[in-house]
């Protein structure tokens, strides 16, 4: 079977919110629930989910699990192009990973190689991937003849982020987008170009951890707070200036 990001990790998560009484509010149902036990899982993309899907697929026991990153292995040590303070981009080994490697005995990362295919057995279900191995060009990933390999998979996990938020919303509103093409907006204002519309988190910043979303979701509330609050002061200055002509219009142009 095959899952995206969000339905693995979500159900788990509202698995282990379950009550003694195994009740949850969100209807969590065990039926339905998406486990890794037992199988062999293959996670596409890396970085803190991939890592998170990678540690989650531990813990349910699964039977082996690969992790899949487009990009090169990081060297160990800062390369020549990255110096302070840019952020470091060394190979590094997370939670995940080190649990993995002590179950099983190796890293599970599997570094500049493309999924190429899908394959399914007769009912439908995912039972293999197949890779090619690539090399970064300045046009950007090229697959290597010959490399194809295929992978045994019961379970593959999706994890491969976003590049800019969807653009529906920014043309029917007429937002301004950055060079990224995320909503722009000044962070800590969070106003975009259009009166009266906030933007804040992903959409804004890009892909990112959910600590900043829940910080600038908290922004973007205050911002707002604060714009309401000064137009309905506008409105109500507005409106006592106008009742004030419109008392005017009362009085007898003799005087």
């Amino acid at each position: 079977m095959s899952c995206v990001i969000q339905e693995f990790l979500t159900k788990n998560q509202k698995r282990l919110l379950m009550t003694k009484e195994g009740k949850l509010e969100s209807q969590w149902e065990k039926e339905k629930f998406l486990t890794a036990a037992g199988k062999d899982v293959i996670v596409i993309g890396g970085g803190d989910t991939g890592t998170d899907c990678i540690g989650t697929s531990m813990r349910h026991r699964c039977k082996s699990v690969t992790n899949f990153e487009l990009m090169p292995q990081p060297p160990m040590s800062r390369a020549p192009n990255n110096p302070w303070p840019q952020w470091p981009r060394v190979y590094g080994v997370d939670y995940g990973h080190a649990e993995a490697h002590a179950v099983f005995g190796n890293d599970p990362r599997v570094f500049s190689v493309l999924t190429t295919k899908f394959i399914g057995d007769e009912s439908g279900h995912v039972k293999a991937l197949v890779t090619q191995d690539v090399e970064i060009t300045p046009k950007g990933p090229k697959a290597i003849p010959g490399t194809e390999r295929e992978w045994p998979c019961d379970l593959v996990i999706l994890s491969m982020g976003f590049v800019a938020p969807e653009d529906y919303i920014v043309q029917e509103l007429g937002l301004d987008v950055d060079q990224r093409n995320n909503i722009h907006a000044v962070h800590g204002d969070y106003r975009t170009s259009v009166e009266g519309v906030f933007a804040g988190g992903d959409c804004r910043r890009g892909q990112s951890l959910v600590v900043w979303a829940i910080h600038e979701g908290r922004g973007v509330a205050q911002s707002c707070n604060e714009y309401l609050k000064k137009k309905k002061q506008d409105e109500s200055i507005a409106a006592q200036s106008f009742g004030g002509f419109a008392n005017l219009s009362s009085v007898s142009p003799r005087l």
